[in-house]
C-alpha cells in the first residue's frame, strides 16, 4: 500500500509540487489548510504531511512553528526547498485594463507586492485559501478578475498564463518540512530542530543555553522566538543545530540543555537539504 502524503490543496499548489518532488509514488491527499495537514499527521489520519515552514523572503511560517511546539507525536523527518515562480493568470482573452480584483494566497500577494503596485494600482487584492484555489475564485468572480498562482494551476483550470515570474524577489524559495511520527535516521549530514523555554527569566540564561553548543563545536544555524501564550513577555525559543540527536556530541549537549531549561522538545533530526542559495540549508 502506498504511503499517504498530505499537502495543502487543491492540486496546483507549490505544496503539491513539493509533495511530488519528495515522493512521487505516494498517494497524495489534498487538504484544505496548512493547520489541517499538520493535524491530520498528528491524528494518524495520513502517514506523512508536507507543510511550508520558511520562505527566503518572508521568514518562518508561524502556524507551522506553533503546531510543532504543541504537537505530541509529529516530528520533522525531511526538508526540501521549492523555487517560487508566481504567474499572473486570467480567463482567455481577458482585457486586463478592466481587472477589478486579483485573487491569491496572502503570502503570494506579498511576494508580488511591487509588481501589483506598478501594474494594477488601486485594484482590490482578495485573499484566497491557496494559490491554486485563487484560480477557482477568479473564475467564479462576478467582477473581471485575475489570479496569482503557479503555472500548473492555470493548466488544471484551462486558464491563460498572462505573465510568468512576477514575484518581486527572484531568489525566492520556500522550505518545506515533511512531518511524520518519527524523524530520520542519521545520515552523516543532518540537522536537529528543537524548542525550549525557561521557567524564569534571568541575565545570561539564554547565553548559557547557547554556549552548550558552541563549547562543543556544534554550529547553531538558526534561532528565533515565539510567545508561550501563557503571559506577556514569556517566550519559546526555536533553534536549529548541525548534527543528529543520536550523535554522541549532540546528544551530550541536548542532555545538558534539558537540565537547565523548563522543557526541551526535539522537533526532529533530518538530512540537511542541498545548498540552493549559496548558504547552508537551514
Amino acid at each position: 500500500m502506498a504511503m499517504t502524503l498530505g499537502f495543502l490543496g487543491p492540486e496546483g499548489t507549490f505544496s503539491e509540487q513539493a509533495a511530488i518532488t519528495y515522493c512521487a509514488e505516494a498517494e497524495l491527499v489534498p487538504i484544505a489548510s496548512i493547520p489541517e495537514v499538520a493535524d491530520a499527521v498528528e491524528a494518524g489520519e495520513i502517514d506523512e504531511g508536507i507543510v511550508p515552514i520558511e520562505n527566503s523572503l518572508f521568514g518562518s511560517i508561524i502556524p507551522v512553528l506553533d503546531f510543532l511546539i504543541k504537537a505530541e507525536k509529529s516530528r520533522i523527518k525531511y526538508e526540501l526547498a521549492i523555487p517560487v515562480e508566481q504567474c499572473l493568470i486570467s480567463e482567455p482573452d481577458m482585457d486586463l485594463s478592466k481587472v477589478a480584483r486579483i485573487y491569491s494566497h496572502p503570502q503570494a500577494l506579498g511576494q508580488c507586492r511591487g509588481y501589483l503596485a506598478r501594474t494594477f494600482p488601486g485594484v482590490d487584492l482578495v485573499a484566497s485559501l491557496s494559490t491554486a484555489g485563487s484560480v477557482s475564485d477568479m473564475l467564479l468572480s462576478e467582477e473581471p478578475a485575475a489570479a496569482i498562482a503557479p503555472y500548473r494551476a492555470a493548466e488544471i483550470h484551462n486558464a491563460a498564463v498572462i505573465e510568468r515570474g512576477i514575484e518581486d524577489g527572484k531568489s525566492n524559495f520556500t522550505r518545506f518540512a515533511v512531518l511524520g511520527h518519527s524523524d530520520h535516521v542519521q545520515t552523516g549530514r543532518d540537522k536537529t530542530s528543537m524548542a525550549f523555554w525557561f521557567s524564569s527569566d534571568a541575565p545570561g540564561t539564554l547565553y548559557q543555553a547557547l554556549g552548550l553548543f558552541s563549547n562543543r563545536g556544534i554550529n547553531l544555524s538558526k534561532i528565533e522566538s515565539r510567545p508561550t501564550g501563557e503571559s506577556l513577555g514569556t517566550y519559546v525559543f526555536l533553534a536549529d543545530i548541525s548534527g543528529h540527536r543520536s550523535d554522541k556530541t549532540v546528544n551530550a549537549a541536548l542532555t545538558e540543555l534539558a537540565g537547565i531549561t523548563s522543557e526541551l522538545k526535539i522537533l526532529g533530526s533530518y538530512p540537511v537539504m542541498p545548498d540552493i542559495m549559496g548558504a547552508s540549508g537551514s
